[in-house]
């Protein structure tokens, strides 16, 4: 006959409590994309779970209509196209350790903090990571694709004070005729503006009057300072927006006009987050990473604007 054994004095998760690590990845994730910006933008690649450090992108070049003739064959299309490679080499961790006694005795706000903090701060490495991809925008490097906003079409120059300018209505359709020019798809294409520049447009009456904007009540931009549209073009608002100082020290910074397909997120990784209990330390160790990379896919299709940086 089986006999049943009760271990009165064992240990049970009420008593190990302070033992038992717990993984926080839901609360990580969850602010993660709560603070994304320029990754909710962009065209993303989905490559979790498959292996290579390296995703091929083809670029075909596209072809042309031939007139068809009486009594001949149609003409065949022979074009040749390119790739752009995508490297996934950036990998990120937020990592911290919670000793035993701060397990007891802290309140449940920590772990609010420390997984709202880890979500932050590997949303803002990967904006990092796609907005310095401007740098290199209209072929350029270190800006010198760049225009000015005052016109749209004076090239940057970081040469002695700089020539950075702010945005003015001119400014933003030069940039808009210069993508139609270069049939850039019209649609998914934003504006991503620093602070600054937000406060300039909003003194501009011709973004801000209600026959422009068509919005009424709380959402008017006169009222609460939201930008939404200009032109077809959604504008978002960044701090996350990169300084460049000219030759003279003067900072400018860039607002990011790009199309959608044209700036590139590859995720391997998504946000992991993993606990382990470390009796050396007396304490749980807590890793969140993430496991991606960033590439321009088309050069036409993404534009850096310098603007005083005040």
């Amino acid at each position: 006959m089986a006999t049943s054994l009760a271990y009165t004095n064992s240990f049970d998760v009420t008593d190990s409590g302070q033992f038992i690590p717990e993984v926080w990845s839901d609360d990580v994730i969850a602010s993660y994309k709560k603070n994304l910006v320029l990754a909710g933008l962009v065209t993303v690649i989905n490559h979790k779970g498959k292996k290579g450090d390296t995703i091929h992108v083809p670029q075909p070049a596209r072809g042309a209509a031939n007139a068809k003739t009486a009594n001949n064959v149609v003409t065949l299309n022979t074009t040749s196209g390119s790739t752009v490679d995508i490297s996934i080499d950036k990998h990120y961790e937020y990592s911290f350790v919670v000793e035993d006694i701060v397990e007891t005795q802290a309140l449940s706000s920590l772990r609010r903090f420390y997984t709202d903090d880890a979500g932050y701060a590997l949303a803002t490495q990967v904006d990092v990571d796609i907005r310095n991809l401007a740098a290199t925008w209209n072929s350029g490097t270190a800006y010198s694709g760049a225009v000015i906003g005052s016109d749209g079409s004076t090239a940057y120059s970081g040469a002695g004070a700089g020539n950075g300018a702010a945005l003015t209505d001119a400014g933003i359709r030069r940039v808009i005729q210069t993508f139609d020019d270069d049939d850039v798809p019209g649609r998914d294409r934003v504006l991503v503006i620093p602070p600054v520049e937000k406060r300039r447009l909003l003194g501009i009456a011709r973004f801000t009057e209600q026959a422009f904007v068509g919005e009424v009540g709380k959402g008017n931009s006169v009222r609460n300072g939201f930008v939404g549209d200009l032109y077809g073009v959604e504008v978002y608002v960044s701090s996350n927006i990169a300084t460049v100082e000219s030759l003279n020290s003067v900072p400018y910074r860039p607002c990011l006009f790009f199309q959608k397909a044209s700036v590139c997120l590859a995720e391997q990784m998504g946000v992991r987050t993993q606990a382990q209990y470390k009796q050396e330390a007396l304490g749980t160790l807590v890793t969140s990473d993430r496991l991606y990379g960033t590439k321009s896919l088309r050069s036409s299709g993404a534009l850096a604007i310098m603007v005083p940086s005040a």
